[in-house]
């Protein structure tokens, strides 16, 4: 009986710590794509325009790249969301962001790649507005 018993509770012990992992989210995400996707363009907007002699900049470019393997990882494998343009959009503004930030991680953003990005977001926010 006592052999049962704690069988049982590891059982129980094991069950509670695999849902409680798999149901956390570290990112903060709530899982609407529509006011997740705002608020990771605020992250990086902000992180595309903080001056490069700024103290925060550093701090700023973790946490978008941060964010943005979170955003990606919660949202790439949503069929339903790979339909519309902002998501599609999305998907070029992190992976231009990401690539540059992991290739080149002490150079500043070129302009080019900051009015695009800019531009890129824009479109975004207005195909998010749209519904789109």
């Amino acid at each position: 009986m006592k052999r049962y018993l704690s069988r049982l509770i590891a059982l129980v012990l094991v069950v509670m710590v695999g849902l409680m992992g798999c149901s956390s989210s570290s990112a903060g995400l709530s899982g609407d794509y529509r006011q997740d996707t705002l608020a990771l363009l605020q992250s990086l907007r902000t992180a595309i325009e903080l001056p490069e002699d700024s103290p925060d900049k550093a701090a700023a470019q973790v946490q978008a790249r941060q964010n943005i393997n979170e955003f990606a990882s919660r949202y790439r494998r949503d069929d339903s969301l790979a339909k519309l343009s902002s998501f599609t959009t999305m998907r070029t503004v992190l992976n231009s962001l990401a690539g540059h930030y992991s290739s080149y991680p002490n150079r500043p953003l070129p302009q080019k790649l900051k009015d695009r990005l800019g531009q890129e977001l824009t479109q975004v926010e207005n195909a998010l507005k749209r519904g789109a």
